[in-house]
């Protein structure tokens, strides 16, 4: 009894970090939500006017169609190769030009191979992809996770 009683008066040489690693996993989970929500997608605003204001990002957008018509910022070109002008103008504008490429899903991969090259070679270095944002359907039980096979002997 009297080694436990010295025990318990003695000085407490250990941290617990077991607090620290509560506090960090909270402060982890609540950056996760807000990641989240900061990241959903746009709805379209009227924004209110402003005498001074300064615009974040640059976007070059580009729009690849079904049908063959390809659009530059809202300008329909002529075809493929205008590409090359049109980057080349704006990235002399603002070095730090983001294209964002919107392709119909029937496009042929070669066509947008085609236009990633030409924007390359205006200089364009930032390239996106536009995708159409949804979401994940529910996989119907016994279909998600197949089971490993057991060998036969």
């Amino acid at each position: 009894m009297a080694a436990a009683r010295e025990e318990e008066d003695g000085i407490i040489s250990a941290i617990n970090v077991t607090p620290l690693v509560d506090i960090t996993l909270v402060l982890l989970i609540i950056m996760m939500v807000t990641a989240k929500i900061i990241v959903s997608s746009a709805l379209p605003l009227d924004l209110p006017q402003a005498a001074k204001g300064e615009q974040v990002q640059v976007v070059f957008g580009l729009e690849l169609h079904a049908n063959g018509d390809i659009v530059a910022d809202g300008k329909k070109l002529s075809d493929d190769n205008a590409v090359l002008g049109i980057a080349r103008e704006s990235i002399a504008k603002n070095k730090d030009l983001r294209a964002v490429i919107r392709a119909d899903k029937t496009v042929q991969h070669g066509r947008i191979i085609r236009i990633l090259d030409l924007l390359k070679q205006a200089g364009v270095s930032k390239i996106a992809f536009g995708v159409t944002p949804i979401t994940a359907e529910p996989v119907p039980e016994g279909e998600g996770e197949k089971k490993p096979e057991t060998p036969k002997k």
